[in-house]
C-alpha cells in the first residue's frame, strides 16, 4: 500500500452523530448558520468539502477544539432547501484528510487540508489476504446476527478486492459508536484498518449473541406464560365439565349470600347477580376481573338498608344542641321542628338547610350537632374549588382507575343511609371543561328526585331521601340560583359582645386550657379580659380569631409555669397586652359634641357591622360636589343623588336655592384607605350635607341606614342585625331604620333590643325630624 499526499484549502462542516469514509454516499441535513454558509462557499468553488465528526453530539457550537482533526474529503452532489432554512445535502466521500491549520473560524471553518489519496496496489500479500477473508467472515456472522441489516448487502461487499476500501465500506454498515468509527478512519494503514475491524467485529458478534440468548429467553417465559394460561383455560372448562369447584367458586357463592341477604330491589339485586357472574366467564388475572370485583364490593358495602334510629326526645336534642352552641336559636328551633315532625309522621323527607353567615360563627359545627342531638352519623364533603362533576356524580367504569363519587363515597363511610350530610363551602363550587358540580348537585338536593340517586359508577339507583342535608356558605349571591331554590335558607349573624364573652368562657376558654395541659386554677381569666379580647384583639362575626387569641395566652401561661416554676397565671386588663402585644383594633365609639355636617352611619362587611361617619363642609367655589375616602360606584351615585334631593327640597328646607351655583360641597368618609361602597349610606350622606348647608348640628347619639330615592323616600337594606349590633357596640342610643325594615328587627338579640331606640322612617322628613337639632349651637 502507498498513501499520497496534497495539501489543500476547504471548507469544513462537523457532524453530529455521523462519521463519512471514503467511497461512501449519503445524505444529512444541514442547519446551523456556520454549516450552511460553508455549504455556500463550497458551491462557488468546486464543491468540495471537509468533513470531520464532532466528539460531543449534544455541543451545539463547536469550536475547534470540539472534532475530530481527521475527516474526510468529499464532493457535494446534490443539496435541496427544506422548510425551517434546514438544507439536505447529498455528499460521496473520496479520501481522508488531516486539518493542518484552520484559516478561518466565521462565518465557517474553514482548513488547509492534508489530502491522502490511497493508491491500492493489485498485489496483495497472503497476511492481507488472509486477514481480508476473516473480516469477511466475521461480517458475514454480524449480518446473520443483527437484524437491523439486511444480509443482501453481503455479496457486494465480498467483491471488494480493495483492502483498504472494504474495510471502509464494512465499516460504515455497522452500527457501532461514532469514536470506534473514527478509530477505522484514522488507520492510514491496510493491515492496522483491519486488525481494528477484525476486534470490533469480534467484540460486536460476542455481544449480538448475548442479546439473542436474552431473547430467547424471554420468548420462552412469554411463550411458558401464555402456555400457563391456555392449560389454566383448559383445566377450568374441564371442572365445570365435572361439576367441581376451584378457589372463585367459592368467592361467587360468597358473593351472592351477601347480596341475598342485603335484600335490594330487584333492579338492583339483578344488575349485581349478573357481575357476580360474569366472574366466572373472566380469568381471575385479567384486568377486567379486578374492576369487576371492586364494583361487586362497592355493591355490597353500600348501606341500602341500614340506617341509625332517630332520637325522637324534644327535650334531650334540645339539651344536646344547648350544650355544644351558644344562640343560633333559629337552627335549633329549625332542627327541633323536623324531629316534632318526625315523630308525628315517619314518611318525613330529611330537610335540606343551608346555614349562611360570616365565618367563624359556627355553621360547620353546629351541623355536627345536629347529628348528635339525632343520633345520626355525621359525613362531610368540602365543596370548596370543587370543579370536576365526576366528584359528585363518580366515573364511568369504561376509565382506568374509575371509582364512585364523593356521596357515595362518604354514604358508604357513614355506614348507614340516614346520616347527617355536611356540604361545606356551597357558595365556592366552580366549573370548567370537565362539567358543572352545581349541576350535578341539583339531583342530590332535590327531594323529589334524589330518593333515586345514580351514580355513574353504580349505574344504579340509591335512595338519598333519607339523608339529611346541610350546606354551609358565606354568601348566598355565588350559590347557583337553581342550587339555592332546593335549600332552605338559615341566615346566621355575627355574634354579639356578650355571645362572644359567653362563648368564650363556656366554651373555648375550658377547651384550650385542656389542650394546652393547664388544669382549672393554672391560669384565670376574667370576664373583662376576655371582653377586652374581643374589642381590642379580634374584628370578626365569629368566634375563630378570639380561639386563637385565648389559644395565645394559653401557651403565654404554659411557658411561664414551666420556665419560673409558678402554679397560678393571672391575666387582667393591665397585663394582657403582655401576653398578645399592643392592641390591634379600635372600634369606634360616639363623639362627646353635637357636630354640623357630621352624621353616623351604619354599614355592613365580612366581620360583622360597623358604624360610618360621613363628614361633609360647605366651601365657596362654583358647585363641585367632592366625594373623598375611597367610595365606590353606588355610593357615589347615592351622593349625587342626595345633592339632587335637596335642591328640589331647598326652599323647604331653608336653604338657598344657588347653592349648588355658590358653594362646593365636599363628602369625606375617615380611613381613606378602606374602599367603601354599598347602598346603606345614602340617608346619611343626604342627612350630612343638610346638616352643613342649614348650619343645623346633628345629635351625636344617633345612627342611621337606609337608602334614598330622588323623591326623598326611604329604601329598605340589608344587614340589620349585624348593623344595630355595631351601633350598640359604639354607644348609640336610637337607630333610624327605613320602614320596610322592620321585620328584621324581630331578630335582634333581646339584650341588645332594650339598650336601644328604634324608629321606622318612610321618608328625608321623618329622618331630619330626629337628626337634626332645631336651633343652632
Amino acid at each position: 500500500m502507498s498513501n499520497k499526499k496534497e495539501s489543500i484549502n476547504l471548507p469544513m462542516i462537523p457532524l453530529r452523530g455521523l462519521a463519512v469514509f471514503p467511497y461512501m454516499v449519503l445524505h444529512f441535513d444541514v442547519g446551523r448558520e456556520k454549516s450552511i454558509n460553508a455549504l455556500e462557499e463550497a458551491m462557488i468553488n468546486d464543491q468540495l468539502i471537509f468533513l470531520s465528526s464532532q466528539m460531543n453530539a449534544e455541543t451545539d457550537i463547536p469550536t475547534t477544539e470540539d472534532f475530530y482533526k481527521i475527516g474526510t474529503v468529499a464532493k457535494i452532489k446534490q443539496m435541496l432547501k427544506l422548510p425551517g432554512d434546514a438544507i439536505r445535502v447529498l455528499v460521496e466521500g473520496i479520501s481522508r484528510g488531516v486539518i493542518e491549520d484552520f484559516v478561518t473560524e466565521e462565518p465557517f471553518f474553514k482548513c488547509d487540508i492534508i489530502e491522502i489519496y490511497e493508491e491500492d496496489s493489485s498485489d496483495v500479500s497472503k497476511e492481507l489476504e488472509a486477514l481480508m477473508r476473516a473480516v469477511l467472515s466475521k461480517f458475514e456472522e454480524y449480518l446473520t446476527l443483527n437484524s437491523k441489516i439486511s444480509p443482501d448487502i453481503y455479496p457486494s461487499v465480498a467483491s471488494i478486492e480493495e483492502p483498504g476500501r472494504l474495510a471502509d465500506v464494512i465499516t460504515s454498515h455497522m452500527d457501532i459508536r461514532i469514536d470506534q468509527k473514527q478509530e477505522i478512519l484514522e488507520a492510514f494503514d491496510f493491515d492496522q484498518r483491519l486488525e481494528i475491524l477484525h476486534k470490533l467485529l469480534t467484540r460486536e458478534n460476542e455481544v449480538l449473541k448475548i442479546e439473542r440468548d436474552i431473547n430467547i429467553k424471554v420468548r420462552s417465559q412469554i411463550n411458558k406464560v401464555q402456555k400457563e394460561y391456555y392449560l389454566k383455560e383448559q383445566l377450568r372448562a374441564i371442572q365445570e365439565e365435572l361439576g367441581q369447584d376451584e378457589g372463585i367458586e367459592d368467592e361467587i357463592a360468597n358473593y351472592l349470600s351477601k347480596l341475598k341477604k342485603l335484600k335490594l330491589p330487584k333492579k338492583i339485586n339483578e344488575k349485581a347477580e349478573k357481575e357476580i357472574n360474569r366472574l366466572l366467564k373472566i380469568p381471575s388475572s385479567s384486568a377486567e376481573s379486578g374492576v369487576i370485583r371492586s364494583y361487586i364490593e362497592w355493591i355490597l358495602e353500600l348501606p341500602w338498608n341500614k340506617r341509625t334510629k332517630d332520637s325522637i326526645d324534644i327535650n334531650y336534642s334540645r339539651r344536646i344542641l344547648e350544650e355544644d352552641h351558644y344562640g343560633l336559636e333559629k337552627v335549633k328551633e329549625r332542627v327541633l321542628e323536623y324531629l316534632a315532625v318526625r315523630k308525628l309522621s315517619k314518611s318525613m323527607k330529611g330537610p335540606i338547610l343551608c346555614l349562611v353567615g360570616p365565618p367563624g360563627v359556627g355553621k360547620t359545627s353546629i351541623a355536627k350537632s345536629v347529628a348528635r342531638s339525632l343520633s345520626r352519623n355525621f359525613v362531610r364533603m368540602s365543596l370548596g374549588g370543587v370543579r370536576d362533576e365526576a366528584e359528585i356524580r363518580g366515573h364511568r367504569r369504561t376509565y382506568i382507575g374509575a371509582i364512585p363519587g364523593r356521596i357515595i363515597s362518604a354514604i358508604k363511610d357513614a355506614e348507614s343511609n340516614n346520616p347527617v350530610f355536611l356540604f361545606d363551602e356551597v357558595d365556592k363550587i366552580g366549573n370548567d371543561f370537565r362539567g358543572d358540580p352545581a349541576s350535578a348537585l341539583l339531583e342530590v338536593l332535590d327531594p323529589e328526585q334524589n330518593k333515586e340517586f345514580t351514580d355513574h359508577y353504580l349505574e344504579v339507583p340509591f335512595d338519598l331521601s333519607k339523608v339529611m342535608f346541610i350546606t354551609t356558605a358565606n354568601t348566598t349571591e355565588t350559590i347557583p340560583r337553581p342550587l339555592l331554590d332546593r335549600m332552605e335558607v338559615i341566615n346566621i349573624s355575627g355574634y354579639t359582645e356578650e355571645e362572644k364573652v359567653n362563648i368564650a368562657m363556656k366554651y373555648l376558654v375550658p377547651k384550650q386550657k385542656k389542650e394546652h395541659g393547664l388544669v382549672e386554677n393554672n391560669l384565670v381569666l376574667s370576664e373583662q379580659v376576655i371582653r377586652d379580647i374581643v374589642n381590642y384583639y379580634t374584628r370578626e362575626s365569629g368566634v375563630r380569631n378570639l380561639e386563637r387569641q385565648i389559644a395565645t395566652v394559653c401557651r403565654k401561661a404554659a411557658k411561664r409555669i414551666v420556665e419560673k416554676n409558678i402554679t397560678v397565671v393571672r391575666v387582667n386588663s393591665g397585663n394582657l397586652d403582655k401576653h398578645l402585644g399592643k392592641r390591634r383594633f379600635r372600634y369606634d365609639v360616639v363623639d362627646t359634641t353635637n357636630e354640623v355636617g357630621v352624621t353616623t352611619g351604619l354599614a355592613w362587611t365580612i366581620f360583622g357591622g360597623d358604624t360610618l361617619y360621613i363628614e361633609t363642609t360647605k366651601m365657596e367655589g362654583t358647585g363641585k360636589l367632592v366625594l373623598t375616602g375611597q367610595l365606590g360606584d353606588v355610593m357615589q351615585e347615592s351622593a349625587k343623588a342626595g345633592i339632587s334631593y335637596i335642591r328640589s327640597k331647598a326652599k323647604e328646607l331653608n336653604i338657598d336655592t344657588n347653592f349648588y351655583k355658590e358653594f362646593d360641597i365636599h363628602i369625606h368618609i375617615p380611613e381613606g384607605a378602606t374602599p367603601k361602597d354599598g347602598p346603606s349610606a345614602g340617608v346619611t350622606m343626604c342627612t350630612s350635607v343638610i346638616s352643613a348647608l342649614t348650619g343645623l348640628a346633628t345629635y351625636k347619639n344617633i345612627a342611621m341606614t337606609g337608602e334614598i330615592t330622588l323623591r326623598g323616600k326611604v329604601l329598605p337594606v340589608g344587614g340589620i342585625v349585624e348593623k344595630v349590633l355595631a351601633a350598640n357596640r359604639a354607644g348609640i342610643k336610637k337607630v333610624l331604620v327605613p320602614f320596610e325594615n322592620e321585620k328584621d328587627i324581630e331578630d335582634i338579640p333581646d339584650i341588645v333590643k332594650k339598650k336601644l331606640e328604634f324608629v321606622l322612617v318612610e321618608n328625608m322628613d321623618q329622618v331630619l325630624e330626629h337628626a337634626l337639632i332645631k336651633e343652632k349651637e
